[in-house]
């Protein structure tokens, strides 16, 4: 049972399906009819950076396999190479369109409002790297399963930024206050045996195993009835969302604000200056 906050969302018709395959010039999605299980591989190159069409298509691609009476899970993964997410497009913040920044962060809060509390059971299999707004879609999922050598963290603040609310109440449910707090102020990024240590990750397993642990652990999840198991999600998710929810028009307009502080544009220049330097060397 899906939470009725998100029933007045309208979908944008932007992903393309063919038979029990859905494409996007951004997302590849397949469904195994028999195990009900879908895979959804993250294309968008270089490094899968959700900017809004972006987010718009992962979030319309969740809303069509909820309606797929045969779909009961849903593995999230990338077809990146090294690189889950690398989060939120610096070029959506830097000297914005305001408009089009007003939209981009409602598709942000509506993609994570999707995948949070969707009926589905969701599992990010983290092969690359996932700071950010990578970390907010591994974290939003009901299990995480990381290959090593990689990191993950909501690193806003190395920024010049700072990780909204519902950023931070996603990462408090998953690790606690404390360790939220320490990471929010240092901007941290935690390897992977750091990340299973604080339980930021649940499973470690080689890129060559992932998504076989992946399908395996989903295997365990979609035997559970269906309803017991959305009930049972809703029940410890929804006042995180519905405290977003019922903000979000002050949540949008307060990042929009910020983001137009100069000191905030100059700190993202500065960003994005010095990531021009280490692809030219």
């Amino acid at each position: 049972m899906a939470s009725s906050i998100l029933r007045r969302f309208i979908p944008r018709k932007t992903t393309w399906m063919y038979g029990q395959r859905m494409m996007s010039s951004t997302i590849d999605v397949s469904v195994d009819e028999q195990t009900g299980i879908a895979l959804m591989k993250m294309k968008r190159k270089p490094v899968n950076s959700l900017n809004l069409e972006f987010l718009q298509d992962i979030r319309n691609t969740i809303v069509t396999l909820e309606q797929n009476k045969k779909c009961k899970g849903l593995i999230l993964t990338s077809d990146v190479p090294k690189i889950f997410s690398a989060g939120i497009d610096i070029l959506e913040m830097y000297q914005p369109n305001e408009e089009r920044l007003h939209n981009f962060w409602r598709a942000l809060q509506d993609m994570w409002l999707q995948l949070y509390m969707t009926p589905l059971a969701t599992i990010a299999a983290i092969n690359g790297h996932s700071p950010a707004g990578g970390c907010l879609i591994s974290i939003s999922c009901d299990y995480r399963i990381m290959a090593p050598n990689y990191t993950i963290g909501l690193n806003e603040t190395l920024l010049g930024i700072v990780a909204p609310f519902w950023f931070k109440d996603a990462m408090c449910n998953t690790v606690g206050y404390r360790e939220t707090e320490i990471a929010l102020a240092l901007g941290k990024l935690y390897s992977t045996d750091e990340a299973l240590q604080k339980g930021l990750v649940d499973e470690v397993v080689t890129s060559e195993q992932i998504m076989e642990a992946a399908q395996r652990k989903m295997l365990e999840y979609v035997k559970i009835p269906n309803m017991a198991r959305a009930m049972s999600k809703q029940l410890m998710r929804q006042e995180t969302a519905d405290k977003l929810c019922s903000t979000q028009d002050s949540d949008v307009q307060n990042f929009v604000n910020f983001c137009l502080q100069d000191k905030v544009q100059q700190s993202l220049g500065f960003y994005l200056e010095q990531l021009k330097k280490r692809k030219s060397k």
